[in-house]
């Protein structure tokens, strides 16, 4: 076996400090991948020459958990011509041509520093008769100010060509559901390599393969009787200064909080929005519990903007804002709404499912109301019939507050609409009801109380679960104004009895 060395500096000091980078592990090991698929594109036609036209690339990554934990990623692309050394293995040498995946001259170095304190690269490259491996031990290298490294060399055929990369006494071990994600992250970031048949991609030796997403196809929601549509269009501006996006967006079948999102390439690798990280900003997407967030996902291609040096995000400068500007008026334009159709289309679930949910509410109230209703009636039965107040309660802890106005036969009514988290306010729903005057409207306040004990059981987080509890409460209050305007006596005796009956029978589980 011969010696020779490669220099590898300057820039051996940061090394030490790459350790600490903000990697996530599939950003990490992507790097590895993109230097794969740059020396495979960039040496496609002579392999092809050797190997066929059918030959393709294939990167095999293998996690040992078991201690000391390793990490292997290996690929039969053209493998590191020795006229590459020198910057292959020098920190921050940035390539001749940056149009590829590999464009810092940090990948390889900085991903392999994050993973372990130790690592080495075994290589052939196609048509040299030689494989040759280099060595780095981080803390001998740092602290020796090493700044050159020994190449160890020994016979190759000519016609091999594959690169090793051996990551050992790993600082960062991914287990349990890291794995899954590593595996679903990395299939989302080169899935369009994947598609194409450029690439096959196995971990710990399963092959990844992207799953297709099934395309809503239904009527517009305004038009449920008109003709089923593929909610799918194709998107594409461009907004000057060499910045343009193409690609599509579509709305899931299936609603899921997790996998929607739009995923962003350049130069067909993804680079934010892989597995359950979809680039999802509020201006379209809107908030977390919006059927848009669950719903709309796309893949969009990004043409003449920059990346951060670890790919794992653009760095947009001041064009971000005018991109989503564009974007938005392109997914809700007339001949498709996108957006429209993701907020107003609703699923009929499954009878089997509606059959099962039913059961379980019919159940769990059934138990209710055996076990606490026998309690509660007595008190709330004997107690005296009361009318509806006519001075509004004083007002603490506004969560929200909506005021709106009608005319109803021939007078104008002020409604106020609430919620509250006041911890002094037993009641679930209040009511107040001050009469019209010449002057002023009738003034109706609708109260409901958000930190009442069967709110706190039924109805906190999911804004749709608050709206169909606030609407039921609003509609009992108004049924009483309405029965008091027609002569019930003591219509408030029903707001009074629903208000005993759910805290004393129906908020507990």
């Amino acid at each position: 076996m011969s010696v020779n060395t490669v220099d590898i500096r300057p820039g051996v000091s940061v090394l030490a400090v790459l350790r600490h980078l903000n990697y996530k592990p599939w950003y990490a090991l992507a790097e590895f991948v993109d230097n794969a698929v740059e020396s495979f594109s960039r040496h496609r036609d002579t392999l092809r020459q050797h190997q066929g036209e059918g030959c393709k690339l294939v990167v095999n990554i293998d996690v040992d958990t078991t201690s000391p934990a390793r990490i292997s990623i290996r690929d039969n692309a053209a493998g590191i011509a020795i006229s590459e050394f020198g910057r292959a293995f020098r920190a921050a040498a940035i390539p001749a041509d940056r149009t590829g995946l590999a464009e810092f001259g940090m990948g390889m170095k900085s991903a392999a520093c994050w993973f372990a304190p130790k690592w080495q690269v075994r290589t052939s490259a196609f048509g040299e008769p030689l494989a040759r491996t280099v060595r780095f031990e981080i803390e001998n290298i740092v602290n020796d100010e090493i700044e050159e490294l020994e190449i160890e060399e020994e016979p190759e055929a000519v016609d091999h060509h594959y690169t090793e990369i051996i990551l050992e006494n790993i600082f960062h071990i991914p287990v349990g559901r890291t794995v899954g994600k590593l595996k679903e992250h990395l299939t989302d970031i080169y899935r369009v390599f994947i598609r194409d048949g450029v690439l096959e991609l196995r971990f710990n030796g399963d092959v990844l393969a992207p799953q297709q997403t099934p395309i809503l196809e239904a009527p517009y929601f305004r038009d449920t009787d008109g003709p089923a549509k593929l909610w799918r269009k194709e998107i594409q501006f461009d907004f000057g200064d060499g910045l343009s996006v193409h690609g599509f967006a579509a709305l899931r079948e299936t609603a899921n909080t997790a996998k929607a999102g739009f995923s962003l390439f350049r130069r067909g690798r993804v680079i934010q929005g892989s597995g359950d990280e979809g680039y999802r900003p509020a201006y379209i997407f809107g908030s977390s519990n919006s059927y848009r967030y669950q719903r709309l996902f796309g893949e969009l291609h990004l043409d003449g903007f920059e990346v951060s040096h670890t790919k794992d995000g653009f760095r947009w400068d001041d064009n971000e804002q005018p991109f989503l500007e564009l974007l938005r008026d392109h997914l809700d334009s007339e001949e498709l709404p996108l957006l429209k159709q993701a907020e107003g289309y609703r699923v009929r679930i499954a009878r089997t499912q509606l059959s099962n949910s039913a059961t379980l509410a019919v159940d769990n109230t059934a138990r209710a109301i055996q076990e606490r209703l026998p309690t509660a009636l007595p008190s709330i039965s004997d107690a005296p019939p009361v009318d509806t107040p006519d001075e509004e309660a004083p007002h603490a802890g506004t969560l929200a507050r909506k005021q709106l106005e009608i005319r109803f036969r021939d007078k104008d009514w002020r409604i106020n609409i609430e919620l509250t988290e006041d911890p002094s306010e037993s009641q679930w729903l209040v009511l107040s009801d001050a009469a019209a005057s010449t002057e002023q409207p009738r003034s109706l306040d609708i109260r409901v109380s958000m930190v009442h004990p069967f709110m706190v059981r039924f109805a906190q987080s999911d804004s749709e679960d608050v709206e169909a509890l606030l609407r039921v409460a609003a509609a009992l209050a108004l049924a009483e104004v309405l029965a008091r305007d027609s002569g019930v006596r003591h219509a408030g005796t029903i707001r009074r009895n629903v208000n005993d009956l759910i805290r004393q029978a129906f908020s507990d589980a």
